[in-house]
């Protein structure tokens, strides 16, 4: 499993994206990312399992998660957009659009992830409450996960 994590912030686009490479197949990837009983495992920064997971995967389902363990936040939920496995994710939450991206070249699957805010005020907030960071740890949990 390789670690390549990159982090960029674009206040032009108002994005945050993140990137990894992982030595897994993309729908071993995709399934960490869909599957309630793995994203349990991996999705809290601190390290912490999630206490609740519902998914309803499909455009228009909704997700929640969250973690009466932990001291991050209050539930995290949002509405899926598109459900494309084993290649793309994308749904909105917080009042921002994220996108997951998944692509094989050779044995490596590449993902992109891209939390895309509305406005310039809304990236700052992101920033400020620490999403930037607080994504990195919980992207560092699936790399843990996937080494599984």
């Amino acid at each position: 499993m390789l670690n390549d994590t990159q982090t960029t912030i674009d206040r032009q686009s108002l994005t945050i994206t993140f990137r990894r490479t992982f030595s897994a197949k993309r729908e071993e990837v995709f399934d960490a990312w869909t599957k309630p009983e793995q994203i349990r495992c991996w999705w809290d920064p601190t390290g912490v399992p999630l206490s609740e997971c519902e998914i309803d995967l499909r455009p228009g389902g909704a997700f929640r998660f969250s973690n009466k363990e932990s001291a991050h936040g209050p539930p995290f939920t949002g509405v899926y957009r598109v459900v494309e496995r084993p290649a793309e994710l994308v749904f909105e939450a917080m009042g921002a659009v994220g996108t997951v991206k998944l692509e094989m070249q050779r044995s490596l699957t590449h993902m992109l992830v891209t939390i895309r805010c509305g406005s310039p005020e809304h990236l700052e907030t992101f920033l400020k409450i620490g999403v930037d960071v607080n994504t990195d740890r919980t992207f560092d949990q699936l790399v843990a996960y996937m080494k599984r």
